[in-house]
Order: C-alpha cells, then structure tokens, then sequence
C-alpha cells in the first residue's frame, strides 16, 4: 500500500497505515495548539474560545472544556455543535471524524474512540489501524468515565450513566448504563416533573 492510498483510507473504515508522514506534520501541528490550550487558565476565556476554534474542525458558541483534556489529533476531526460542556480529562481519539450536537454534556475522564485494529496479530505487528465515525446527537449526557468506542452513535437526549463503556448505538430518550452499556429504561414524563427520586421539579425557578 502506497502512503498515498494509506492517507485517502484514514475516514473510510479501511485499514491503513498511521506512520504517513502527512499525517504525522498533521498530527504534530494540531497537538501544538492544544498544548497552548492546556495552558490556559479559567481567567482567559476570550483565549480558550480562540484556541478551540483553531483546534476544531467545526464548534458552535457557548462551548466550554475545563482542561487538561486530549485529543489525537488535537481536535482537527472533531465537530461540535453550540452549548457544549464537558469537565476535565475529556479525550477525544479523534483519527477520524467526532460528531457532537448540540447540548451535549461530557463528566470527567470521558473517553471518545475512533480508532481500533485488527485482531490479526500479523497486520497488528505491521502497525496497521483504521478508525470508524462517531456521532453523539442533541442534549446527551454522559457521566464520569464513561468510553464510548469506535463506529457508535448515541440518540437525542439520552443519559449514558457513569462508567460505561458503550459499544452499540444507544436509542433516543433513554436512560442507559454499564459494562456493556445497555438501555434501562425510556425517559418519562416523570423525568419532567420529578428529579433525584422523586423531588418535585418548580419550573418557574427556571424561568
């Protein structure tokens, strides 16, 4: 395989090679904007704004990740949508394309994967790896140590609990947890009314 054709196979599921000198000059310029990010502090928000936009391939206003957090790629494959949070740790495996909507809240030391390999322990020992897209929909919630792994995407809505390490697409508006992560129930219309069992939610507090 060529080092071209190994480049044109980094986004379309196919093995590849990630030792391409392209990538790596790719690779190395990103990483020195997020090293900048790393170092900023809760007083320079207009800095933070500033680095991200550079880092991200796309990302909406009103984002925010506390650092440390990591990415691969420094987040040139990661497109996130207005209103982000997400809490120290963050690392974003982002080979190949990360999509994050809207509202979408990451916990502490989440995980989100992109690239695998082969079981193969020949094409493994060759260095080989190919990466498979994620897609993390509107007003999602993901708690503390959650690993999301290659190929997944996660519903509207949804609550993925702490911990879990999601292997299967998850469903829209439901609540789903553990080692495989699997969905346990549906969102209600008590989660509307009620929170932290069964504590009567005023709407007009939040007006």
């Amino acid at each position: 395989m060529s080092k071209l054709e190994s480049y044109k196979r980094v986004h379309t599921g196919e093995l590849y090679f990630p030792d391409d000198q392209k990538l790596w000059e790719e690779q190395q310029e990103a990483l020195a904007i997020l090293e900048k990010y790393n170092q900023t502090s809760v007083t320079q928000p207009e800095q933070q704004t500033k680095l991200l936009k550079e880092m991200f391939s796309e990302i909406g206003e009103d984002c925010f990740i506390q650092p440390p957090f990591y990415a691969n790629f420094g987040g040139k494959n990661v497109h996130f949508g207005t209103g982000i949070y997400a809490n120290f740790n963050l690392t974003l495996v982002d080979d190949t394309d990360i999509f994050v909507g809207n509202h979408v809240m990451f916990g502490p030391n989440v995980t989100i994967d992109t690239a695998t390999h082969p079981v193969s322990p020949d094409l493994r020992k060759r260095g080989t790896q190919y990466n498979k897209k994620i897609y993390i929909e509107e007003n999602v919630w993901l708690g503390a140590g959650v690993i999301v792994l290659p190929g997944v995407r996660i519903g509207k809505n949804s609550v993925i609990g702490a911990g879990s390490i999601v292997t299967k697409d998850i469903p829209d508006n439901v609540v789903a947890f553990g080692t495989p992560c699997v969905v346990k129930r549906k969102i209600n219309d008590s989660d509307f009314k009620t929170y932290d069992n069964g504590k009567k939610i005023d709407l007009d507090d939040f007006s």
